[in-house]
């Protein structure tokens, strides 16, 4: 797997951790509109079938989501909007849940105070059990937003837990039970979706506005060669483990 390619690492140890138990809800924060869906699209269709309230943050507006220098930025920046809505209702079996958008340009994520501060509120209002995203720590991501909003997702979950941080928002802390971070530089969790990879894909599909940029899915051919590559990293990523099909993630717990 390339270092940019979105989603999921190759298949490494197999002495990992296996499949938390089904939380009650769970929080994804990721950089871009399908983000989500590519790092952890199985994990969470899983965990929605089972009862999990599965609820998205996304932190830019996916302005620059398009190889077409002439695109009307403003229409593109609601289409991804509302694909990532979309996504987020095939993830949760047909009911739509909070989707928020915090709204920063494109390629400009930086994880300063402000930005921190509105990652923590939502994670005191939504108080999810897991939060999941990107891993903050790997080596040669070029994209920096994927650093970025991995960052904000650690030192949310720091700034949400901890009552001196950020008392102008008169909530309640909150402490989620564990961070689960996808593309991770050391894996050492693993989440069978082989129930579950059908609706990861349908969820990826949604995002239309990028099957020619980051899915390379123009057409049918292009589509079906998407489907081929999505089912063979998970069927690699499950083989050790004895799975059909899985996702790999860091998992931090005791939060």
């Amino acid at each position: 797997m390339a270092s940019n390619e979105p989603g999921q690492p190759a298949a490494m140890s197999t002495d990992w951790t296996h499949s938390l138990e089904t939380p009650a809800s769970a929080l994804a924060i990721g950089a871009h509109p399908d983000d989500v869906e590519f790092g952890a699209g199985g994990t969470l269709a899983k965990w929605a079938a089972e009862g999990c309230r599965v609820m998205h943050l996304v932190c830019t507006d996916g302005s620059k989501g398009t190889w077409d220098a002439s695109a009307d930025i403003t229409a593109l920046v609601t289409r991804r909007e509302e694909e990532q809505r979309e996504a987020n209702r095939l993830l949760n079996g047909g009911v739509s849940t909070d989707v928020v958008f915090l709204g920063r340009v494109d390629g400009e994520l930086t994880a300063d105070r402000e930005a921190c501060s509105a990652v923590a509120r939502v994670i005191r209002e939504l108080r999810p059990e897991v939060v999941l995203g990107h891993d903050p720590w790997k080596r040669y991501r070029l994209h920096p937003d994927h650093r970025e909003a991995g960052r904000l997702a650690c030192e949310g979950i720091v700034a949400a837990r901890d009552p001196h941080f950020f008392p102008e928002h008169g909530l309640e802390p909150h402490r989620p039970s564990h961070l689960v971070l996808w593309e991770a530089d050391e894996p050492n969790h693993v989440e069978d979706i082989s129930s579950s990879i059908d609706i990861k894909l349908a969820a990826l599909e949604a995002h239309v506005s990028q099957f020619e940029s980051t899915m390379r899915a123009i057409g049918e051919n292009g589509l079906a060669r998407f489907r081929k590559r999505i089912r063979e990293r998970a069927n690699e990523l499950g083989r050790p483990h004895g799975l059909g099909a899985a996702e790999a993630f860091h998992l931090m717990s005791d939060l």
